[in-house]
């Protein structure tokens, strides 16, 4: 049977450690997944007890808002004035989407069309590359490895009616820099493309790094469009509240195709969401050294182990080079082989486009002493080569 749009999509390549994970767990293998980046770290007893206070008065369980309810897009707006210096209208500059994907995706739906181009850096998180492919666009890819300079040089010769991209980047761990998004923002006005700017990793950065969002450069607000997320900043994952904010007409044109597609994420979920941005606005700082910490655990324990490998300044990952052995075989036989030698799994680089084979993705979504394991194990692996 014939399937429109998903028949052209990339093969999963993930889904084949994370069977190889299943099988040797059924076997009574124990598996420290440090592949999947799902936050391990708890929502904020904020967020829970108001969810729980709203799920109880039945007024919420009616259909919400699709575009969110009026004191959460407030909420947001505050969030971006105190931390990112950027001032947004509730009313014309924010959207609430159900989660930073779906915003994305949705996104992709009202900028482009067959035949459009939307340039993305590679190796990438894939729904940057998926979500454009699923509007009907042609991706032009630029090595990420080359920096703004590969993305410009992508944007002249294709002239492209978006650019998406991601600081702290996932999975690179790649920073920006003010400068470095405002000679995107200059180069989107000038030739007159949309700059989508993926600012999921907004509050977890390190080593005095603080990331940037695209909307404080000058003139941003005629080009470009931001999508933040509760979900690594206050460790909200499952909820699902992202925002899509920045150029007005961009999020008019989002908030109206939504308004045909859902009611909004649960409206307790909302309430919640909105008590939380006000009343547990540190947590990030909390979520953050955590990360902070496991990272240089990881870090650490990789070099005991002859893996040494460049701290992250932002994210909650670690982009690793294959070790030389292994070099040739590349980051899916290296994944597999850390299942099954060490026990731990990773994420292929391959998994995440072209320029992605040389690394494999380590998340910190395990404490400390499982870590620690991990380390222990890859050393003994990589110790018997």
């Amino acid at each position: 049977m014939k399937f429109y749009r998903i028949d052209d999509l990339p093969p999963y390549v993930f889904a084949t450690v994370d069977q190889l994970k299943r099988e040797l767990r059924r076997e009574g293998r124990d598996v420290i997944d440090l592949g999947f980046g799902n936050p391990d770290i708890p929502s904020p007893e904020t967020a829970v007890e108001k969810l729980r206070e709203a799920a109880l008065n039945t007024r919420n369980h009616r259909y919400s808002a699709s575009r969110g309810i009026e004191q959460l897009r407030r909420a947001v707006g505050e969030r971006y004035a105190s931390v990112f210096g950027v001032e947004l209208d509730p009313e014309t500059q924010i959207v609430s989407t159900i989660g930073a994907k779906e915003g994305l995706a949705h996104l992709m739906w009202v900028l482009v069309d067959r035949g459009d181009r939307v340039v993305v850096p590679t190796p990438a998180y894939p729904i940057h590359r998926v979500a454009p492919r699923l509007a009907g666009a042609d991706v032009v890819t630029a090595p990420a490895e080359g920096g703004i300079d590969a993305i410009e040089d992508a944007v002249r010769a294709t002239r492209p009616r978006a650019l998406v991209v991601s600081y702290p980047h996932n999975p690179t761990t790649a920073v920006a820099t003010p400068d470095d998004l405002q000679r995107l923002v200059d180069l989107a006005r000038e030739l007159e493309f949309v700059l989508v700017h993926d600012f999921a990793y907004a509050d977890v950065a390190f080593d005095g790094h603080k990331p940037p969002s695209v909307l404080a450069a000058d003139g941003a607000d005629e080009c470009a469009v931001e999508l933040y997320s509760l979900t690594k900043s206050f460790s909200m994952a499952g909820w699902r509240v992202g925002f899509v904010v920045g150029n007005a007409e961009v999020v008019a044109a989002l908030a109206k195709l939504k308004s045909y597609l859902d009611y909004g994420t649960f409206q307790p979920i909302q309430i919640a969401a909105t008590v939380t941005l006000r009343e547990a606005a540190e947590y990030p700082v909390e979520v953050c050294e955590l990360y902070r910490s496991r990272r240089d655990v990881l870090i650490d324990g990789l070099a005991q182990a002859g893996w040494a490998v460049e701290p992250p300044r932002g994210t909650m990952f670690v982009w690793a080079p294959i070790p030389e052995p292994y070099r040739d075989q590349g980051s899916l036989e290296l994944a597999l082989r850390l299942a099954r030698d060490a026990g731990v799994a990773v994420s292929p680089g391959i998994g995440f486009g072209d320029g992605g084979d040389g690394h494999v993705r380590f998340a910190l979504v395990e404490n400390e002493q499982r870590i620690r394991q991990a380390t222990r194990a890859i050393k003994r692996m990589l110790g018997a080569h």
